[in-house]
């Protein structure tokens, strides 16, 4: 299967740094710079966060589809992305769980509707003009 293939993110395959968790953002959003400055305050140092327009980054990740929104790599190779990454980047900090309800069923079809929709909309906005 092509890495290029959006059917490939959710599995295992390998990457740079095996012994933590790496979050990749968009640095050039204001957005998603402000809420990475207060997470890099608040997480432990098992998360990585890579602003990816300042890091060269692993041969089996893209810098379009990290563009269009969150991607954690978990050190087992494991890609997480989108609200399930945003939300899984704070389980790193003492409030974690304050982020845990957005799981609940009826919650979560809600979030992942505005949160994929406000990507969308930044990545288009942003990159295709």
């Amino acid at each position: 299967m092509d890495h290029r293939d959006p059917e490939r993110w959710s599995q295992r395959i390998p990457i740079m740094d095996k012994q933590n968790d790496t979050l990749y953002f968009d640095g050039a959003c204001p957005l998603c710079n402000a809420e990475m400055k207060r997470l890099s305050r608040l997480k432990n140092d098992s998360l990585v966060l890579v602003d990816i327009h300042q890091a060269a980054l692993p041969d089996n990740l893209e810098k379009h589809n990290l563009l269009r929104n969150l991607h954690l790599v978990k050190a087992n190779g494991e890609i997480i992305s989108g609200l399930t990454a945003n939300i899984e980047a704070w389980q790193y900090t003492r409030w974690g769980f304050l982020w845990r309800w957005m799981h609940w069923p009826v919650i979560r079809l809600i979030a992942e509707h505005v949160y994929s929709t406000w990507a969308d909309l930044r990545y288009r906005n942003r990159y295709q003009q």
